[in-house]
């Protein structure tokens, strides 16, 4: 186990962090704002275009597994590094020449990503103390969306400035960025060489699994309501906008303002789970969310406050389920193979959410029963949310 940094590392381990979580995303919402260029130039459809944001996110649920696996054999330090190396070279390779090359590095994207996607709650709950472990998980959920804000606004532009390749594999300077802080704190054999098995680790390996916890699965069901809704409303809100008669560009800006808040809702959710409690945090989250299906069924034309309001909540909410990751106990090893769980039964569902929605909407003609698709998916994320954090509370 890594020591507790000193004051001096702290800055670098945040800086660190921040970074490694803009890389997380930074690659797969990189598509879309030039997805119908790569199309003409690839000589490919739409769906075939649509692979290079489903496969990563598919590879968040199935590599899971693996992810564990390299965690707890290589130490979180090494894991970090390897996910960082793996997601730069992807970024490389996917813009090479051909359809196959960038399939390739697509899917080695995701399967990268997803070892920084299980090991990053882990570090934050080792390095940092208990009571700064809400706020930092706040940080790192924000910093997401910093991420995915940066790249959603500029890469279109630096795309007419140059190409399309060019314009998608500049993001993996966040990877590059990130290794740099990581090796410049841990130093390059914390970094690069696998942590020595402890006694510690070989006690806990003898330890009831994770898998058997019933919290982790209702955690993984919560996750689930959260991304599920997350992925389909970034997906269609600015079509739902369009058919509600506002134009392509004011649409794009609105669904822009909805990933913003998500910024604000990251940092402000840690402030009510350590001052008041992380019951108070998961309810919020869950009520926030509930705008957005509901509101813009009931009244489309406040949809400012809809937007607002629930961009908050889905911030707040990935912010929620990683501290009540780290909250449920245990050391690195079942925090690891929890959060390993969670997500891949949460973007196993993801994965889905915006083909179901977009299916739903094609079939009815219109956005009522797809809003209340969502509707239940954010209902599962509030009540099965509440009820890991009633059981902390008890606990």
């Amino acid at each position: 186990m890594s020591p507790t940094p000193r004051r001096s590392g702290v800055l670098l381990l945040v800086i660190a962090i921040a970074t490694i979580a803009m890389m997380l995303r930074a690659p797969i919402v990189a598509v879309a704002p030039v997805a119908r260029t790569i199309g003409t130039d690839l000589g490919v459809s739409a769906a075939v275009v649509g692979l290079f944001t489903s496969i990563p996110v598919l590879a968040f649920a199935v590599c899971s597994p693996l992810a564990i696996a390299v965690v707890r054999r290589g130490g979180p330090d090494l894991a970090l590094t390897l996910s960082m190396i793996g997601a730069v070279a992807g970024c490389v390779v996917r813009s090479l020449d051909g359809l196959p090359t960038a399939l390739i590095g697509t899917a080695l994207i995701g399967v990268f990503l997803t070892i920084g996607n299980v090991v990053v709650p882990v570090v934050i709950a080792r390095d940092f103390p208990p009571s700064r472990v809400h706020l930092m998980t706040g940080v790192y959920t924000s910093a997401i969306n910093v991420g995915t804000m940066t790249v959603t606004v500029a890469t279109a532009p630096l795309a007419a400035a140059t190409d399309w390749r060019t314009a998608i594999a500049v993001w993996g300077m966040f990877g590059v960025a990130a290794l740099a802080a990581w090796v410049g704190l841990r130093g390059f054999r914390g970094a690069f060489l696998p942590a020595p098995r402890s006694e510690s680790a070989d006690a806990a390996a003898g330890r009831p699994s994770v898998l058997r916890a019933g919290t982790t699965w209702v955690l993984g069901a919560a996750f689930a309501g959260q991304a599920f809704s997350y992925y389909a409303v970034t997906a269609w809100l600015p079509t739902l906008l369009t058919d509600r008669g506002f134009g392509s560009e004011a649409s794009g800006a609105i669904a822009a303002f909805f990933q913003v808040a998500g910024i604000a809702g990251g940092l402000l959710v840690p402030v009510l789970t350590t001052r008041v409690s992380i019951m108070s945090g998961a309810l919020a989250v869950g009520l926030g969310w509930l705008t957005v299906p509901i509101g813009f069924l009931v009244a489309p034309e406040l949809w400012w406050l809809w937007c607002l309001i629930g961009g908050a909540a889905q911030g707040g909410g990935l912010t929620v389920v990683f501290i009540m990751v780290a909250a449920l106990g245990g050391g690195p090893r079942e925090i690891t193979g929890r959060s390993g769980i969670v997500q891949g039964i949460g973007y196993g569902l993801a994965a889905l959410g915006p083909t179901i929605v977009g299916g739903v909407h094609e079939w009815t003609g219109d956005w009522t029963l797809p809003l209340l698709v969502i509707l239940l998916a954010v209902l599962l994320f509030g009540v099965l949310g509440v009820g890991v954090a009633a059981r902390l509370r008890r606990a």
